[in-house]
């Protein structure tokens, strides 16, 4: 029963049937085999002028042809030079002169003198700046500065301290001293003007007593 033909849609005659699906298959197949494709997966064709390259070669040979001639007439020189010994001198005494170098000499001679000349008169200005005067006001400024500074020059330095010191203390006796005075002069000031004051009231209650 399974070797029996089975056809795919129902059919009233399996025998007919099965020789046209026979008949279609057998076209379908030579359909296949006679079929041109629609993409060309050939290898491309191969062009001999792209991978000989003809020109190059020529021009290859062409140079070569021309090194071969040009050494075939220098062997023949050398043989010729060396059967009749040459007697041609092959030193050179010819020295490089300049075409322009007296040009350039005259210039370089007016370079110089200008240079001189430039030296000259700068040697022979006069400063517009006298540096001497600046020392002197650098020397008087720093005077001043050690008149109005509250603390003598480089006092922070260990060997300058002990004067300091020793100027301190001196100022301050001398203050002390200067103080002292200061107040008896005010005290006996204030003396005088009381006994002046006193002498005046008097002078003035006796005029008025006489007055009277």
């Amino acid at each position: 029963m399974h070797r029996t033909f089975k056809p795919i849609l129902p059919t009233h005659n399996k025998l007919l049937q099965q020789r046209w699906d026979n008949a279609y298959y057998e076209e379908h197949r030579r359909r296949l085999a006679s079929a041109a494709p629609t993409i060309d997966s050939k290898t491309p064709r191969t062009y001999m002028h792209l991978h000989m390259k003809l020109k190059r070669l020529q021009a290859d040979e062409e140079r070569l042809a021309t090194v071969e001639r040009d050494n075939r007439i220098l062997l023949g020189k050398m043989s010729t030079i060396m059967k009749k010994q040459g007697v041609i001198d092959n030193q050179n005494s010819y020295e490089y002169k300049s075409l322009n170098r007296e040009k350039r000499l005259r210039e370089l001679l007016v370079v110089a003198k200008e240079n001189e000349q430039i030296a000259k008169r700068i040697s022979n200005k006069k400063p517009l700046y006298d540096h001497e005067q600046w020392d002197r006001d650098w020397v008087a400024n720093q005077q001043y500065m050690d008149q109005i500074a509250a603390y003598p020059k480089d006092w922070w330095k260990p060997e300058n301290q002990s004067r300091s010191l020793s100027a301190n203390v001196k100022g301050r006796s001398k203050s002390a001293s200067y103080s002292s005075r200061s107040q008896v002069t005010s005290g006996t000031k204030r003396s005088e003007s009381k006994a002046s004051r006193k002498s005046k009231a008097s002078g003035s209650r006796e005029r008025q007593r006489n007055w009277k």
